[in-house]
């Protein structure tokens, strides 16, 4: 599951012992070699499907960690691009990678930017907010867009309930809820809290025009429904 170069199991013991951002300080310099970084072949797809939808100007990435959405971000953006994160030290890693880009450390429930993008995206974020956090991280997405910018995230298809995946991402949870009861300060990063229509409410709520489309390159279910999609929503407004 995890590289030479990756981090161990006593150092993810540790980070899951922690708060969200000194867990992923900790993390940091050892993130880009585990399953936690986003696959490059979601940020490949990520970037196909956006590209027609293009030009854009400026881009911002949300929660961007170690910087690999730049790697979509950037082909897509003609006027720069921005990354956000309230890790210091995975914003560290991010500047290293890519010097060009512009870094903020902020808390992304309140964004500092007003009117300043055209594209907005996140890769596998969602997690690390409680259902309550999402609607004001939506929101300082919608004002940090121009009118008719765009917010894009990829989200994969939950399992069936009679799969294995199913089985662990709901252990994970309960895992993580038990220790969140216990242990202080909280960890919040939960697997099956943020279902396609929630998101599509909370979306709309905020002042989006929401359409998805599928990511072909990840198949189909049995049921014909794809297995990953991107949710595009639009600042009409």
């Amino acid at each position: 599951m995890f590289s030479s170069q990756g981090p161990t199991l006593r150092d993810l013991a540790v980070q899951a012992l922690s708060s969200v951002e000194h867990g992923y300080d900790l993390l940091a310099p050892r993130f880009d070699h585990t399953p936690f970084r986003t696959p490059d072949r979601v940020l490949e797809a990520t970037a196909r499907a956006l590209r027609p939808l293009g030009p854009f100007g400026e881009g911002l990435d949300v929660c961007c960690g170690t910087g690999a959405g730049l790697l979509a971000l950037e082909p897509l953006c003609d006027s720069g691009v921005t990354g956000v994160d309230f890790s210091a030290g995975m914003l560290a890693r991010a500047r290293a990678a890519h010097p060009g880009a512009r870094w903020v450390r902020a808390d992304v429930r309140a964004l500092p930017f007003a009117g300043a993008f055209d594209l907005a995206v996140s890769f596998g974020a969602l997690g690390h907010f409680l259902p309550a956090e999402r609607p004001a991280l939506f929101a300082g997405v919608h004002r940090a867009l121009r009118p008719g910018g765009l917010f894009a995230l990829p989200i994969a298809a939950p399992p069936p309930i009679t799969s294995p995946g199913y089985w662990i991402l709901t252990g994970f949870d309960a895992a993580m809820r038990v220790r969140n009861a216990l242990w202080r300060p909280p960890f919040v990063m939960y697997y099956r809290t943020a279902p396609l229509a929630a998101l599509r409410a909370e979306l709309v709520a905020a002042g989006f025009t929401v359409t998805t489309a599928a990511l072909e390159d990840f198949g189909r279910r049995p049921d014909g429904s794809p297995r990953c999609r991107l949710v595009l929503a639009r600042r009409t407004r």
